[in-house]
């Protein structure tokens, strides 16, 4: 089994998406022999797309990213919700493996995902709550992963959630035993 494990949460130490995605990785390993490819976007960041970029037919970064996202079965995905949506460093990443013609293709019945058979995870680490109420028509964060995910074919998605975090000590730990009782359940 092979895992592309992704890290976009800037405080390394303090991060919830990374305790948690780190958690999903070393669940995932104990199940059966992995090779794990890990990328942290925040220490070694993917340079924002430029129209130049886009354009050129030997980005070899993207070629080297589309590379591990094609070889991978699995994707962990460290995803803080930062200012509602995900971390800069983190659409600098997708801007790079959503590719026309590789990743992805345009028919006549609209577009067709072309990495399908594989599973996602997504850490997501909120320090309020988003998921119900009032609040959720302002998570532009676990439904836009889900979208580009699903847009590239991979539809088997899981949010491993923990939200609530800022808003004291309980919520805290309530929120962290959940994500830790929905990876045990994986």
């Amino acid at each position: 089994m092979k895992i592309l494990h992704l890290d976009s949460g800037l405080f390394v130490e303090q991060s919830i998406s990374r305790k948690i995605s780190r958690e999903i990785v070393a669940h995932l390993s104990q199940q059966k022999p992995t090779q794990v490819i890990y990328r942290d976007l925040v220490s070694e960041p993917i340079p924002h797309l430029s129209a130049e970029t886009l354009m050129a037919n030997n980005d070899e970064l993207a070629t080297t990213l589309i590379a591990e996202i094609k070889d991978a079965d699995i994707l962990v995905i460290g995803a803080p919700m930062y200012n509602f949506t995900i971390p800069t460093q983190l659409k600098a990443w997708l801007d790079r493996v959503l590719k026309a013609g590789v990743t992805f293709r345009y028919t006549e019945q609209g577009p067709e995902g072309l990495l399908t058979g594989k599973t996602a995870y997504i850490a997501s680490g909120r320090g309020g709550k988003f998921s119900s109420g009032e609040q959720i028509s302002l998570d532009h964060q676990e439904t836009y992963l889900q979208q580009v995910l699903a847009f590239i074919g991979i539809t088997d998605v899981h949010i491993i959630r923990a939200e609530g975090v800022a808003m004291g000590d309980e919520p805290r730990q309530q929120a962290l035993t959940a994500a830790k009782e929905a990876i045990a359940a994986i």
